[in-house]
């Protein structure tokens, strides 16, 4: 469905208006301009596949509260991912060398990473919680009950919820 003409020339004099000013607030806090770049393409592609724009749109009623909503969401999730392969590089820079996976291997770790990263972010807070202290640090379920301030069946109930998303994520990874 082709946008309406007067919407198109409002969402083009909104680019010419707020490109500069975009670009260069993620330049200020990536301290690149090449990702600067990548993220406000990111976000105007954002803003162009997003709800049907009408005349009361937020992105037309206030574009660079807007603008920097998306924007922030993006450059989150692109500094989270930077830090992700950080630590993959790390870890695989650790390893002994007949112990590194092939290239191909690699990326598909990485992906698989990215996936339970993206997963456990989608999680409820205290889901996330319970589950890392479970999964990860290894605490009992009683001294994750203490150590949150919530009942034992709280606990296994949020450790239900995060099992289930790890399993359907399970479901839609390469084996």
């Amino acid at each position: 469905m082709a946008m309406p003409p007067l919407l198109s020339t409002q969402l083009e004099s909104h680019y010419r208006a707020h490109h500069g000013w975009l670009a260069h607030w993620l330049q200020r806090r990536l301290g690149n301009a090449a990702e600067a770049a990548d993220l406000m393409q990111d976000t105007y592609t954002r803003l162009l596949a997003g709800a049907p724009m009408q005349p009361q749109t937020p992105a037309l009623r206030a574009p660079k509260a807007y603008l920097a909503t998306v924007a922030k969401h993006l450059l989150i999730n692109h500094l989270r991912r930077q830090s992700l392969e950080r630590a993959w590089a790390d870890a695989l820079a650790a390893l002994p060398e007949q112990h590194v996976p092939s290239t191909e291997r690699r990326v598909e770790i990485l992906q698989a990473l990215q996936a339970v990263d993206a997963m456990l972010d989608g999680l409820k807070p205290k889901v996330r919680a319970v589950f890392i202290l479970a999964q990860i640090e290894g605490h009992a379920y009683a001294d994750i009950a203490a150590q949150l301030g919530i009942g034992e069946r709280s606990v296994k109930r949020y450790m239900a919820e995060a099992l289930t998303e790890c399993v359907l994520l399970a479901q839609d990874l390469p084996a």
